[in-house]
């Protein structure tokens, strides 16, 4: 469960980001692993919150 950095709310989370040229957070260098950021939406104040789930930034360490 994420908590809004803004107003302390619970976050709906799961959203998918994506984008002109499709978002991706890549390791440094050519041909690095690649993975696609999440996002969490608060429903109070409308803050947005990207983030990489845990099992998936593991697999970029």
């Amino acid at each position: 469960m994420r908590k809004c950095i803004r107003c302390g709310a619970e976050m709906e989370e799961d959203f998918v980001f994506t984008g002109a040229g499709g978002n991706v957070i890549r390791k440094k260098g050519l041909g690095g692993k690649a993975v696609y950021p999440k996002a969490a939406v608060c429903p109070m104040c409308g803050e947005i919150s990207l983030y990489v789930d845990e099992e998936k930034l593991n697999k970029l360490m």
